[in-house]
């Protein structure tokens, strides 16, 4: 099998740095707008920044939406970064109730603001070490299975949270300011990634390595 990506070009997200990744992880990436060709694709990558709401609101108004649903629950190999893992809960409280894909059962929340140290700043931004969630013994046929939980940092940008209702869907957190953050999730061969693979160095590639290899 060949190592191409489709990353979905929906307007919004660092597409060219994900697609720069891609390549220098040994992957071909070929962006699309077109919901036709998600149907043979033979891996997804969704980005996103910004909002939640002008993020899944183009996804349905273009069309792509339904097709990237249908193309996560086909058990091929997905992968959400940033607002594309946002989109995979039920319904996102970012300025107001919008619903999602509904394709992992859950929310998004704003991070909680100051704690009582002030070290608490809304948005998380910077380098933060990713940790295994209490109900998880490792990550071991994980796209996490090569980093070490406490060791290997990736970059994040972002104001809001993911809060699954299922706690085997965590797959990594990261603890900012004693607040615990939601890093990764993972439903059967859906994956999502909070932070920026594109952007985390020598870890994001090879959690990118991975994907390819799947």
């Amino acid at each position: 099998m060949s190592q191409v990506v489709h990353v979905v070009d929906y307007g919004i997200g660092n597409l060219y740095s994900v697609a720069r990744a891609i390549e220098k992880a040994g992957g071909t990436a070929q962006l699309t707008s077109d919901p036709t060709l998600l149907t043979s694709a033979e891996r997804i990558i969704l980005p996103g920044v910004g909002a939640f709401k002008p993020c899944i609101d183009t996804l349905r108004e273009s069309g792509l939406a339904e097709a990237v649903v249908a193309f996560a629950r086909s058990g091929r190999p997905f992968l959400g970064i940033c607002v594309g893992m946002q989109a995979l809960f039920d319904y996102s409280l970012e300025f107001g109730r919008h619903e999602g894909l509904g394709l992992i059962p859950g929310h998004v929340a704003p991070i909680p603001g100051q704690d009582e140290s002030g070290s608490r700043k809304v948005p998380h931004i910077g380098w933060s070490p990713l940790l295994l969630p209490a109900e998880r013994n490792g990550w071991a046929g994980s796209l996490l299975a090569d980093q070490q939980p406490g060791r290997s940092s990736a970059y994040f940008v972002h104001s809001y949270s993911c809060l699954p209702r299922r706690a085997e869907h965590r797959l990594a957190e990261v603890n900012y300011a004693d607040y615990p953050i939601c890093a990764a999730v993972q439903s059967g061969n859906i994956v999502g990634c909070q932070f920026h693979p594109e952007k985390s160095g020598e870890v994001g590639l090879r959690i990118l390595s991975a994907f390819l290899a799947r």
